[in-house]
């Protein structure tokens, strides 16, 4: 239910189209929950028929309305309770570290190109997270401006350390990836020096032991 509870922290920002709201989510929310168009637009029909969030028709160019959606009394009450509950934390299901953990079974270029394309990754990523961390805290990224808009000043401090600190924490996440990928190149240099890597598992042995 995670795609529900991030809609619904998206709304309590303020009313969105479904347009609107797939538009913010992958600037804001998806960054910790990541979910395609064809996921938000279904979720927010099934949040209105659940009570969630309300429907209204805005006028959308000359002629044409879209469905504005707002959340709801019920919706916020289930924001607050979803805040402060104990989530379980989901089984490990880690792509890239399982198949690192087999990367006997390929070559020395294969096992380097796996670790820079996982420094590749993880350092875009990392800038991607600093400009969202930086915007928060100067409170120039348009969601925290918008969100900051609809609450006193009094919660303003609370709202922007939450979310600066959410950042930091994916930011951290990102450097501990990079230098792990880095210790790995660092790994295959050594194993290499010692003869240890070579064109697969067992030197290209086809008898699984």
């Amino acid at each position: 239910m995670s795609l529900r509870h991030a809609l619904l922290a998206l709304l309590s920002a303020g009313p969105a189209t479904g347009y609107d709201a797939a538009k913010r989510f992958s600037g804001s929310v998806g960054h910790v929950w990541s979910a395609p168009d064809s996921q938000i637009y279904p979720e927010l029909k099934r949040m209105q028929g659940d009570g969630l969030v309300e429907s209204s028709a805005v006028r959308w160019g000359p002629r044409s309305t879209k469905t504005q959606y707002t959340i709801t009394d019920a919706g916020l009450e289930e924001l607050i309770d979803w805040a402060g509950r104990a989530l379980p934390y989901s089984p490990p299901r880690d792509t890239h570290h399982l198949q690192a953990a087999y990367l006997e079974w390929t070559d020395a270029a294969g096992a380097r190109r796996f670790f820079e394309d996982h420094i590749a990754h993880h350092t875009e990523q990392r800038q991607l997270l600093l400009a969202v961390h930086a915007g928060i805290v100067a409170r120039t990224d348009p969601m925290i401006m918008r969100r900051l808009s609809r609450f006193p000043d009094s919660d303003h401090e609370r709202i922007v350390a939450f979310k600066a600190h959410t950042y930091a924490g994916m930011v951290a996440r990102s450097e501990a990836e990079i230098a792990w990928a880095r210790e790995g190149l660092a790994m295959l240099d050594t194993l290499a020096a010692d003869g240890g890597v070579g064109g697969g598992a067992a030197g290209g042995n086809s008898s699984i032991p």
